[in-house]
């Protein structure tokens, strides 16, 4: 479609402007923070019954018996469908409901959904309440501006995004709700700027490594094994060797920021030794630590093999081991995902470009992201392909204090989101 037959869809998104502000100002509001997991039902009623309330037919779907579900803290997911005029594909908008701890150093409270000088604040606005927002306006106007199409328009909200997607996402395309023939196309919108098209992510493997040691009086060292000691020659040796070669390998995935275009090791936590209680104030115990843990988590590229990403780390420790005649580990693997990166050449994607080149005027930019999303999940289990990440937003701004999104950024995406919707669900005619 050209964009002056979209010139009537498009005025509708624009004067619907206070009220993607509004709308994403009321999501803020409901603390869907991640963990423990509060507020899930709330969230996904709130969605549902304004869904429902424009004819979507919706489902509750609490992810029972999935990590973290529990009675108190349920993995509620909400899926919401509206069919067209006949049979076509289906274009599906998936947005995860949780977010993180606000954290220190904010200077508006972190959910009161504040609306201040073009912008709004909040844990969430950005990542990624403010695209939930975006698409369902986006929807909206599409559906008032009686724009007829064939097949099915889908709505999602997600719980766990942010400690992986267990009882989110994977959950549902374990059920089929993100595979054909239900599903065709998936948006989700993240926000990786609004003139860009997010083909997919870098590789994770998380791990846990325990080094073990032998337990003594803290006066007599010489007596006990320290395990922190042990981590500390482990840590040295990452910094020696790993970090160099890692600094070196940079991939052809178009990763955003410049600087993930290489792969990266972090340790996300470490604790050894005994220690007064949280809550108490005090001297630790006079021991040498007899265990100490860390947390890696290694971002890979599509360049490198899982495999060898495993086994540089081992091979590490079990050189620390012959070099060492104390140095003892166990290393348990948490978690891993291999990078995906969507074909440029699929209809979503060239959907997507022709909307942002509608809207702002200028080509789109196909990028990748630094860190995981649901896109794993629509991939790896789901099977389906055509599937990329969408939305308003500077990246930058996740999980920061006063975080925040454009509401013009909000708008503009709103009308890339329905441009590319109708696209689709019109052959792309």
């Amino acid at each position: 479609m050209s964009s002056f037959e979209l010139d009537p869809l498009f005025r509708r998104i624009e004067d619907r402007r206070e009220e993607v502000a509004a709308l994403t100002a009321e999501l803020v509001r409901i603390p869907t923070i991640n963990p423990p997991g509060d507020a899930y039902e709330a969230c996904a009623r709130f969605l549902g019954e304004r869904l429902a309330g424009r004819g979507f037919t919706v489902e509750y779907l609490r992810a029972e018996g999935a990590v973290g579900d529990s009675d108190r803290y349920p993995r509620t997911n909400v899926v919401a469908r509206i069919e067209g005029d006949g049979p076509g594909p289906c274009v599906h908008f998936n947005s995860h409901i949780d977010v993180v701890a606000p954290g220190e150093g904010w200077t508006v409270d972190p959910f009161a959904g504040v609306i201040r000088d073009g912008r709004v604040y909040g844990r969430g606005a950005c990542d990624m309440k403010g695209g939930l927002a975006a698409s369902i306006i986006a929807v909206e106007a599409l559906l008032d501006a009686g724009e007829t199409f064939s097949g099915a328009i889908e709505i999602s909200g997600t719980a766990d995004e942010e400690s992986g997607g267990y009882a989110g996402a994977e959950w549902l395309a374990e059920r089929g709700y993100f595979s054909k023939p239900r599903v065709d196309h998936v948006i989700i919108p993240e926000p990786l700027y609004k003139d860009s098209v997010c083909l997919g992510h870098r590789g994770v493997w998380w791990a846990e490594i325990d080094v073990k040691g032998r337990i003594a009086h803290g006066s007599m060292p010489f007596l006990g094994v320290s395990a922190i000691r042990g981590m500390g020659a482990f840590i040295e040796r990452v910094e020696r060797d790993l970090y160099p070669r890692l600094a070196q390998r940079r991939t052809a995935m178009p990763v955003i920021p410049d600087a993930a275009r290489q792969s990266t090791l972090n340790f996300n936590s470490i604790h050894g030794g005994a220690k007064a209680q949280p809550d108490e104030d005090g001297f630790a115990a006079a021991l040498v630590a007899d265990r100490c843990r860390i947390v890696l988590d290694r971002r890979y590229l599509m360049e490198e093999d899982e495999a060898d990403v495993r086994a540089e780390v081992v091979e590490i420790l079990d050189t620390l081991a012959r070099e060492r005649p104390d140095f003892s580990y166990e290393l348990r693997e948490l978690w891993s995902v291999p990078p995906t990166l969507t074909p440029p050449d699929l209809p979503l994607v060239q959907a997507l470009d022709r909307g942002i080149e509608q809207v702002l005027g200028q080509k789109s930019r196909h990028v990748a992201s630094p860190g995981t999303y649901d896109q794993k999940h629509v991939w790896r289990v789901g099977k389906l392909k055509d599937c990329v990440a969408y939305g308003p937003g500077i990246l930058e701004l996740a999980h920061q204090p006063d975080e925040y999104i454009e509401i013009d950024d909000m708008v503009a995406s709103a009308k890339v989101m329905a441009a590319a919707a109708l696209d689709l669900l019109r052959g792309g005619q």
